[in-house]
């Protein structure tokens, strides 16, 4: 499947890498890792050209970000297209996606309870992988 960045946005070489890692590598990254991860490829792409680039791409919908409970922002392209979840590793970034049909009419059930209406959410569930816990 080709990735596609928005019109207004130039297709760049480095964007075309980013891409391209996100493409190959498995659960969450920071950006900063993502960076040295292109930097031991020898490509040439900034830190800013990577933030500038993630950002665009969790615009658009291409990649998923969620966010540590210290506030470090992590970055991962999904397999899924449909709305899931993710239970992720504190130690290693290690990535499952879950549906959570429960947590969808738990959500629904309480905006209703408040009044709220066009409800989304987001569900990080974070914990240590079986491999990191030894």
């Amino acid at each position: 499947m080709t990735q596609v960045i928005p019109k207004a946005t130039r297709n760049t070489r480095q964007r075309a890498e980013v891409l391209a890692l996100l493409r190959e590598v498995e659960g969450f990254h920071t950006a900063q890792q993502l960076h040295q991860m292109l930097v031991a490829r020898k490509a040439r792409v900034g830190l800013t050209t990577v933030y500038r680039t993630l950002q665009l791409l969790v615009d658009t919908g291409e990649i998923d970000s969620t966010r540590l409970p210290g506030g470090e922002q992590l970055f991962r392209r999904c397999s899924q297209s449909r709305h899931h979840h993710h239970l992720v590793c504190r130690e290693c970034g290690r990535t499952v996606e879950v549906a959570g049909p429960a947590v969808e009419r738990w959500a629904d059930q309480i905006a209703s309870q408040h009044g709220f209406t066009d409800v989304g959410h987001t569900l990080e569930i974070f914990g240590t992988c079986a491999q990191c816990a030894g």
